[in-house]
């Protein structure tokens, strides 16, 4: 019986130093994280009526706290819609997370996670395309309340590169919760479970935060998890970007940096920790 042999050429070439294998690495995940973001925003595009829903619910949100609750709530400094929007852009995209989870139960239940794996590409691509995917969305989300904002009040009152930085805050804060919420997508035996899963801590987070309404008319023992949980610091965080301070004294620049320290936490422990429930769930 004959023996083939493998002929020197057919073997890869040599990575060369540490060095360049990581950075050979890092180039292979990046390119299979944009296809996959590529793929579930192709995959997007052909669910019209998921996007007709998911922009339906923020609008609806601006508009029923703008006109029902606008008129008994008073803000000291500024206007209960130019409050309100702030809280609106969080609260969206947090909402929004759950299809993150849902999406990546939906593909594990399919045996579209199954392919992925016997396919010669970066474990990591996956999550980051999915969760990519949902940044993407989340754009064009913030457009769409920033215009239905507009058309009932909403003002900037410090200028737009500020403006800019504040919708970049809630993008990255978005991005990093995604991650948690793979986590969750990973570990539901179906999408229906996924999105069940994921409300008892989405509720929690937005309606006990400074979305809606001052802290300082809640209860006392509930205003200290109100101050210093990381739904509120992103929204105080981004009010004070499109703002200014207030006479007030509740926002101050010292909140976006706890915002961006909440943001860049939870991608450093979230994200690595998909990946290993991913790796894991195989």
């Amino acid at each position: 019986m004959s023996t083939a042999t493998i002929q020197p050429t057919t073997l890869a070439p040599d990575p060369g130093p540490a060095g360049v294998l990581v950075g050979s690495r890092l180039r292979w995940a990046v390119t299979d994280g944009i296809t996959v973001t590529w793929r579930n925003l192709k995959r997007l595009t052909r669910t019209p009526d998921a996007i007709f829903f998911s922009s339906v619910q923020p609008i609806m949100f601006v508009l029923l706290f703008r006109f029902v609750f606008g008129g008994a709530i008073h803000v000291p400094g500024t206007t209960y819609v130019n409050y309100l929007i702030a809280g609106v852009y969080v609260q969206t995209v947090m909402f929004g997370a759950v299809s993150t989870s849902v999406g990546l139960a939906q593909d594990f239940q399919e045996g579209m996670i199954e392919r992925f794996r016997a396919l010669p590409m970066a474990r990591s691509a996956v999550l980051a395309g999915r969760t990519s995917a949902d940044a993407v969305r989340n754009v064009g989300v913030l457009l769409l309340i920033t215009v239905v904002g507009y058309l009932v009040g909403f003002r900037v009152e410090t200028n737009f590169f500020e403006f800019v930085a504040g919708l970049l805050l809630v993008l990255f804060f978005s991005y990093a919760v995604c991650w948690g919420f793979a986590i969750i997508g990973m570990k539901a035996s179906n999408p229906e479970t996924a999105q069940l899963a994921a409300f008892p801590i989405l509720f929690p987070l937005v309606f006990a935060s400074s979305a809606f309404v001052p802290v300082t008319t809640m209860p006392g023992w509930l205003q200290a998890f109100v101050e210093h949980q990381p739904v509120s610091q992103v929204i105080d965080a981004t009010r004070q970007l499109m703002l200014g301070n207030t006479s007030s004294g509740l926002w101050s620049t010292r909140n976006i940096w706890i915002a961006l320290a909440w943001s860049v936490g939870l991608l450093i422990v979230l994200a690595p920790l998909a990946v290993r429930t991913y790796r894991r769930s195989g």
